[in-house]
């Protein structure tokens, strides 16, 4: 059978890790997918560039628009990024009947519930395994391996940069300006690393793994998104005191009132297999009610683990590529007219437990005053922790660091709580809240 032809839109990191695992394995992925793969035909502005990437007998191309137009091009593979060209070149492919294949979780999270009414109308696939994690397939995971379960919760460590400079300032006991700086010298961090650091990469992520477990669209605009840029070297060192680590996690969770969807530094039992996710590694947790839970590890980013998939994305499609769309694995893993309209609930609605940590004047009466104001809102103690004043500010210090472990609360009660706390002539300086985590 004559081999699929597909067409390549940017061949930078992922782009040339893509070719040269596709033309690596061509045999293997041939026998696997029951016919040939090739990429025919290449798109991006360095020219040159492609050109030293693919050798001889691919056609290169400036305009990307080149390579949809071709109708020998069975499947488009979207490498460009961002929400911009390539949001309108997914489109135009789609309308001209082209399978599309693309790692950009940021379109997807923010445009995907458009782009795949496009794909279903005109019966075409758009696959995305290497948009989340990088090499490990969990889409395939929550979308077919467990397509019994009703899903519970989703826990992911999903952003390598930021995993790599919390692992950095727990080793190391630096604080985060340095080590963003070391992370950006050894490329784990970009020149600009805010869609890293400030939980966007995550937040896309989560969005996706969210409306594939409990069937509802993309809505990333509903997301809780906050990031790890304050996060001290200090809260380090008392969580693993406290016997926990902190991680930037995106969670999202079934509600008796809706979904969870939020991205945020979170205190790890040091016991939990996710808490022991160390550098640029990924990890994803899976609840599940017949399965219970599972763990899926590995590589989040790079040339050829996320090349891997999507290629896997690219067998698949040509699998595919003759069947009925209507027999065909559904975008978000259910069918588009049985899709929920659970609401994404409002942070103030979240339950979880938390971890505090105030500045306090070293005088007598202060912790009792604390406890009282939790109390008085019905937020009960699991632990504290109260260092002595010279621990902190040396000997002859007035103030010293209390910290205190939570059960669950109402992130809103909370709130209200923080503010009452921070009011008290005897806290000092702002209070330091991080939510906790057992995953359990």
């Amino acid at each position: 059978m004559k081999p699929i032809q597909v067409g390549l839109l940017g061949i930078g990191t992922v782009g040339s890790g893509t070719f040269n695992v596709l033309r690596r394995n061509q045999e293997e992925i041939r026998r696997r997918a029951g016919r040939g793969i090739e990429i025919t035909m290449v798109a991006d502005l360095d020219v040159a560039r492609a050109r030293a990437v693919v050798g001889e007998g691919v056609t290169v191309v400036s305009d990307a628009r080149e390579v949809i137009a071709n109708p020998d091009i069975d499947i488009v593979i979207e490498l460009i990024g961002g929400y911009g060209i390539a949001k309108a070149l997914v489109m135009e492919a789609i309308s001209a009947g082209k399978h599309v294949v693309t790692a950009n979780k940021a379109l997807l999270a923010v445009h995907g519930t458009e782009i795949f009414a496009a794909a279903s109308a005109r019966g075409v696939i758009v696959a995305f395994e290497a948009a989340v994690a990088g090499g490990i397939p969990i889409i395939k995971a929550l979308r077919e391996g467990l397509a019994a379960n009703h899903i519970e919760w989703i826990a992911g460590i999903i952003n390598g940069t930021t995993n790599f400079i919390l692992s950095e300032m727990r080793d190391k006991g630096l604080d985060f300006e340095v080590v963003l700086k070391e992370a950006q010298r050894l490329g784990y961090a970009e020149a600009d690393p805010s869609f890293d650091i400030e939980g966007v990469d995550a937040a896309h992520k989560a969005t996706i793994m969210s409306a594939i477990a409990f069937g509802v669209p993309v809505q990333f605009h509903k997301a809780h998104v906050e990031g790890i840029t304050k996060l001290s070297a200090t809260d380090i060192r008392y969580a693993e005191q406290l016997g926990y680590r902190i991680k930037l996690l995106g969670i999202t969770k079934r509600a008796p009132k809706g979904i969870e969807l939020r991205v945020h530094p979170s205190l790890v039992p040091a016991k939990r297999l996710l808490a022991n996710v160390e550098g640029a590694m990924n990890a994803v947790v899976v609840h599940g009610d017949a399965v219970g839970t599972t763990l899926y590890y590995g590589k989040g980013a790079g040339s050829e683990p996320t090349a891997s998939a999507v290629i896997a994305d690219l067998v698949d499609v040509t699998r595919l590529h003759t069947a009925d769309p209507h027999h065909r694995v559904p975008h978000l893993a259910f069918q588009p007219d049985a899709m929920s309209d659970l609401p994404v609930l409002p942070m103030s609605e979240v339950i979880t437990s938390y971890y505090l940590r105030m500045r306090v004047a070293d005088e007598a009466g202060v912790l009792a005053k604390v406890t009282g104001v939790l109390a008085l809102n019905g937020i009960s103690i699991d632990a504290v922790l109260q260092r002595e004043a010279d621990e902190v500010g040396g000997e002859g210090a007035t103030s010293t660091d209390l910290i205190i472990l939570t059960h669950d609360t109402r992130e809103g009660t909370m709130d209200t709580v923080l503010a009452e706390l921070q009011s008290l002539p005897t806290v000092l300086s702002p209070i330091v809240r991080i939510r906790k985590e057992e995953l359990r």
